[in-house]
């Protein structure tokens, strides 16, 4: 039996960060997957990577069609395989570091196939049973399936499926309104599909601030995007027709060719065999039991990415490598704190969202001021005609405690805010900062001029004009 100081399972962003780093410092690595085609998780082969190279290519075409009001005149339709055939290249660019021969050559061992838990410190897959004086279960999420009356009758799409379409949608179902049905539904809808979303939800993005949401749900109204909110496939009828319930029990029936679901994702446990490594589960059997340091119930094997049940983003999963690395050598032990999470909704414009919200500085108790600056006030914003974005920060102590940016490029715009946040930098030094005219960057000092503009009060004058010599 082989003895590794870490066997990792799971070959996505935690799982990666962790064995690589292992490797690096000197440590016997086993790092398992399913398949060399699975290594780079789901971000590589049915996430971030593919949905992004797909949105750029669908900008590319929705800015070309616009350029006609400057005489320039683009015919033709959007060939889907040319399409997805870009992103399958992309694709294939970042792969030549994630893959099992690469992983070899720079010292880790690669065992590829299912996984399962034979003992508190033993992993087998197929015959081959390895021994780790630590285990780490990175083994992601899966889209979560639809279960209603008709959807066997249905051939639907989901984030994993969606990048081998043979032809272009002509109307696309996106079932769950939250960030990969809304990017995917804005993109699809730049390369020419007519798209309509159904959401259970009333509100649009609702894990947003309303007045952020609202600039983006403007915008892909304006660009003919149709949402049906508070609302519920019932069944389908047919192959090609769904019957939509909304709030008030009225049914819609609605026609499409290609249905995408985003209703979620689940955890994926199944088949890792946890019992025989002690490890227990909750929310009736659908999670695993974690505590704040990462770890199972078994302490000896501990978790990192979306099957940690936290944040499911690729960047979170990094948060998580961080703490576990931090506590395998510090005798400072690091829990996880989301206080300062960041994450962007890529559409067009896009949405960055980092620190506290609203609703948990009320929870919390906390003091603090609401700053909203709009864009139609910015000269760069209105030269490149992006002035309906809008910034909102939420201020206590001379620092940002959170905030949210709705722009073009919101999530490159918003990085100096979120380092401000997270690193507890003091509006000073922000606002001493020289910004070049006209960056677009410029918003962030904006908004922090206003918060000071809202500091002179009649008395603050006063003193001022006594000080004037």
């Amino acid at each position: 039996m082989r003895k590794y100081d870490i066997i990792v399972i799971g070959a996505g962003s935690g799982g990666l960060n962790i064995a690589g780093f292992m490797n690096r410092a000197g440590f016997k690595v086993l790092l398992i997957d399913k398949s060399d085609r699975r290594i780079g998780g789901d971000c590589l082969n049915s996430g971030c990577v593919p949905s992004k190279a797909l949105i750029h290519v669908a900008r590319l075409l929705k800015n070309a069609k616009e350029a006609s009001r400057f005489g320039l005149t683009v015919n033709g339709k959007t060939d889907i395989k040319k399409v997805l055939g870009y992103v399958k290249e992309k694709q294939e660019v970042i792969r030549v570091h994630e893959n099992a021969e690469h992983f070899r050559k720079i010292g880790m061992d690669v065992a590829l196939g299912e996984a399962r838990l034979t003992g508190p410190d033993l992993v087998t897959v197929g015959n081959e049973t390895y021994r780790g004086k630590k285990i780490i279960l990175a083994t992601g999420s899966r889209p979560r399936k639809l279960n209603v009356p008709g959807i066997g009758n249905v051939r639907y799409e989901t984030n994993e499926t969606i990048f081998d379409l043979e032809k272009l949608p002509e109307h696309l179902l996106v079932i769950g309104g939250g960030p990969i049905g809304i990017e995917l539904g804005q993109a699809f809808r730049h390369l020419g599909s007519k798209v309509t979303v159904v959401e259970m939800d009333s509100k649009f993005l609702p894990k947003e601030s309303p007045e952020i949401a609202d600039v983006l749900h403007r915008r892909m109204v304006s660009e003919g995007v149709d949402f049906i909110f508070n609302a519920t496939v019932k069944e389908f009828p047919s192959s090609n027709q769904a019957i939509i319930v909304n709030k008030d029990k009225k049914e819609i029936r609605l026609d499409f060719d290609t249905v995408l679901v985003s209703i979620g994702r689940d955890y994926n446990i199944n088949g890792l065999s946890l019992e025989k490594a002690g490890i227990e589960l909750e929310n009736n059997g659908k999670k695993l039991k974690v505590d704040e340091y990462l770890r199972t119930t078994n302490k000896r094997v501990f978790v990192s990415g979306d099957v940690a049940g936290s944040y499911q983003f690729t960047h979170a999963a990094e948060v998580h490598a961080g703490v576990i690395i931090n506590n395998f050598f510090s005798p400072f032990k690091k829990k996880l704190n989301n206080d300062h999470m960041a994450w962007v909704t890529y559409t067009s414009p896009e949405v960055a969202t980092f620190g506290l919200n609203e609703e948990q500085l009320k929870q919390r108790g906390i003091s603090y001021e609401k700053v909203v600056f709009d864009f139609e006030e910015d000269d760069r914003a209105i030269v490149d005609e992006s002035h309906d974005g809008k910034l909102l920060l939420f201020i206590a102590k001379d620092k940002i405690l959170g905030g949210s940016m709705v722009a073009e490029n919101a999530g490159e715009l918003s990085q100096e805010l979120i380092l401000a946040n997270s690193s507890g930098l003091k509006l000073k030094h922000i606002f001493g900062k020289v910004y070049p005219y006209p960056t677009a960057s410029r918003v962030n000092k904006r908004i922090i001029s206003l918060y000071y503009a809202n500091k002179l009060t009649p008395f603050a004058k006063r003193v001022l004009h006594l000080f004037y010599g």
